[in-house]
């Protein structure tokens, strides 16, 4: 694959929106009080509560994985536990850091959408106040999924009247939460505080910014000392600024609507033109920006060289196709000729 080319394997691959990084060089004047005392920071609180409501706690931090694990730990004791989907980032891909922050046990649950429901979840809480068993405390899930599907708000608004009816939490992994509040058609709040979410770890970073996400809190519960979890979890950051003054240009004028729309559409265009290779088999409800497909194994790696992508599933062969906002209708024509040429040598 030729240097810095477009390709499929992650929207984190992708560069930074123009505006955002208009914005950090607009940011980049004279002096300003670290740590996020300066008036960009406070400009980027505000947008927040425009965003979420006017009663949300936001904290800014690096990374998802840091605010995942910090939003957990700010609501959990160690012998508490966490319930998410088998598929879940804060279970397979987050090097047991939920686990080494919090102490808490992680009960992970199979589903073949990445999606989970109260009737997969009443089993696990079996052994509450039994002084034996881990407590289950909250139920994280992924919005989008890691398969890249979508929870309806009737489905997020059950498992939040199921998670309060059973004094639980429910934490929102919301890394590509815009791709989400696109494909639904709403804004992010009702797909999140108004659907009966606690937390959300909300992100940025795949959809346009140079680095940046935020813990968002609608239950005032664990941020009394947030500030100083979040401190001593390494994810206070000195020059503030920087990271403030993308996330205000990420929500003026709709930019991570705009974003995510695209990323999305994007998508949708790749997966049509997938559909009429008989080779190709899409195993996944395509929602937002996200393709997984099986294709002939002979041909993945010449594909890859091409155009990089992962392979998600090694045991059934499911690759993963990623569109980021800067991918183009040209990116996905190359893509299908080369797929294209590669299964037609492959048959002579």
């Amino acid at each position: 694959m030729m240097a810095n080319s477009r390709g499929f394997a992650s929207d984190n691959n992708s560069g930074i929106h123009p505006s955002v990084l208009q914005a950090i060089t607009d940011a980049n004047k004279g002096h300003c009080i670290g740590y996020g005392d300066d008036q960009y920071t406070n400009e980027a609180l505000k947008k927040f509560r425009e965003v979420f409501g006017e009663d949300v706690a936001v904290f800014l931090v690096c990374t998802g994985t840091g605010a995942n694990v910090l939003a957990l730990r700010a609501v959990t004791q160690s012998f508490h536990a966490i319930i998410c989907a088998l598929s879940s980032h804060l279970n397979t891909d987050e090097c047991g850091a939920p686990e080494n922050h919090t102490g808490c046990k992680v009960l992970a649950i199979k589903s073949d959408d990445g999606k989970i429901a109260p009737h997969q979840i009443e089993p696990l809480l079996h052994g509450r106040m039994d002084e034996h068993q881990s407590q289950p405390r909250v139920i994280s899930i992924s919005q989008p999924t890691e398969f890249g599907t979508v929870y309806s708000i009737e489905e997020l608004k059950k498992l939040s009247s199921f998670a309060h009816s059973h004094d639980l939490l429910l934490h929102m992994d919301g890394a590509r939460l815009s791709n989400a509040a696109a494909s639904l058609g709403c804004s992010l709040r009702a797909v999140t505080g108004e659907a009966g979410i606690d937390l959300l770890s909300f992100g940025g970073t795949k959809n346009g910014m140079m680095m940046g996400e935020a813990v968002v809190f609608f239950n005032p519960q664990g941020t009394e000392y947030f500030k100083c979890i979040r401190k001593q979890g390494t994810h206070l950051v000195s020059k503030m600024r920087f990271l403030s003054s993308q996330f205000t240009a990420f929500f003026d004028n709709d930019l991570w609507l705009y974003n995510a729309r695209h990323a999305n559409s994007m998508a949708g265009l790749l997966a049509e033109e997938l559909k009429g290779i008989p080779q190709v088999r899409i195993t996944q409800k395509v929602q937002t920006n996200a393709v997984f497909l099986t294709m002939p194994s002979e041909i993945v790696q010449k594909l890859q060289k091409r155009h990089f992508f992962y392979i998600f599933d090694h045991t059934q062969g499911i690759a993963r196709l990623m569109t980021s906002f800067d991918t183009t209708k040209d990116d996905i024509q190359r893509f299908i000729a080369d797929l294209r040429g590669l299964l037609e040598r492959l048959e002579t």
